[in-house]
């Protein structure tokens, strides 16, 4: 019967076994690990997994979250020679990271936790370090492109230029200058960790008050959109959100009050949701703070996290429309043994994929 079956078909049965399992399929024959293979439309994908490593230090394990089951994974970390931090998902099941070294300049890489794939991107043009990246992936995932704005360079030089990286001609090339303001904000006010939504790169700044700094990859002009509630955000991200047009900013204000805001035409924030005020106080108590939160999002869910065995809050589809639950913090045993002290990490949401 199994031999009957439609490539296409087969590979809908595969989407839904886990990495291990379907590791084990795609060794049985070369029929099978080529369905396994089978593109398939986005309206068959399933919801991504949440991908956690420690922020600091070199991490020996990458703690994986399958959302269908609510089950934590350890994926060993051994094949990667470098400490890496978690950047952005490119596709194909390959995450962007930044290697967490001692260097001076800004180096990036290629990693798939699930098939243990890794590989360094070339040097940049120009040695920089501390400038923001940002990332547009193809339609299709079938290529991406990196951005890197800002940072410095030389005799700590601030660095008013954008270089970019193709995956097509898998080399880096100049992309122009950039506003010195925008720069500098972005080199010292603004994490790695970037969106994109029609063709724009966001960053958030932190700079006295929030605010979100966007290139226009097509137009190649810069311009700055004011965060809601700026001026009182204790901790802000931003975020992919359900519209996938779209961009999200989350942030919190207070004791266990935090928001949900999408960017809309004219560059207006539209409130889509708020986290109930008795899962973000018991969110909120474990550590007294919004500050140490950090957030992932895609059209599929939003996650709220802060370290590594804490609860996750995640905001997701449900029977009843988008509502908010509180998932166990990473624990177990055997392989999925966590370190005796919750740690802060960062974090991806990505869907398992062996190629």
């Amino acid at each position: 019967m199994w031999n009957e079956l439609p490539g296409d078909l087969l590979a809908q049965v595969f989407s839904y076994l886990s990495p291990a399992s379907l590791a084990r399929a795609m060794s049985a024959c070369t029929h099978w690990q080529a369905c396994a293979r089978y593109p398939l439309p986005a309206s068959a994908s399933h919801p991504p997994w949440f991908l956690a490593v420690p922020a600091r230090g070199s991490p020996h394990c990458c703690y994986a979250l399958d959302p269908a089951l609510q089950r934590w994974h350890c994926l060993p970390l051994r094949f990667i020679p470098h400490p890496i931090r978690l950047l952005a998902p490119v596709g194909a099941g390959l995450i962007l990271c930044k290697l967490a070294t001692t260097a001076c300049s800004l180096r990036l890489a290629l990693c798939n936790p699930f098939s243990k794939q890794f590989h360094l991107l070339p040097s940049l043009t120009k040695p920089r370090s501390n400038p923001a990246v940002g990332l547009i992936p193809s339609e299709d995932s079938s290529s991406f492109r990196v951005f890197v704005a800002g940072g410095t360079s030389g005799a700590c030089c601030d660095e008013p230029t954008l270089e970019v990286y193709d995956s097509r001609d898998r080399d880096w090339r100049s992309a122009g200058a950039m506003p010195v303001e925008f720069a500098v904000r972005l080199t010292v006010w603004t994490p790695n960790e970037s969106v994109h939504a029609g063709g724009t790169i966001y960053w958030m700044t932190s700079a006295r008050a929030y605010s979100v700094v966007g290139f226009d990859v097509e137009r190649g002009s810069w311009r700055e959109v004011r965060a809601p509630m700026a001026d009182r955000l204790e901790w802000a991200a931003l975020v992919q959100t359900r519209d996938a047009g779209r961009i999200g900013l989350v942030g919190g204000a207070c004791e266990g009050e935090a928001c949900v805001w999408e960017l809309t035409d004219g560059d207006e924030w539209a409130l889509v949701g708020e986290v109930p005020a008795e899962l973000g106080r018991r969110f909120w108590n474990r550590k007294g703070s919004w500050g140490a939160t950090r957030c992932v999002g895609s059209d599929k869910a939003l996650y709220l996290f802060r370290d590594l065995g804490s609860e996750v809050l995640v905001w997701r589809e449900g029977k009843r429309g988008w509502e908010w639950v509180l998932v166990q913090g990473c624990c177990g045993d055997g392989e999925a043994l966590i370190p005796k002290h919750n740690i802060p990490i960062r974090a991806v949401l990505l869907p398992p994929v062996l190629t």
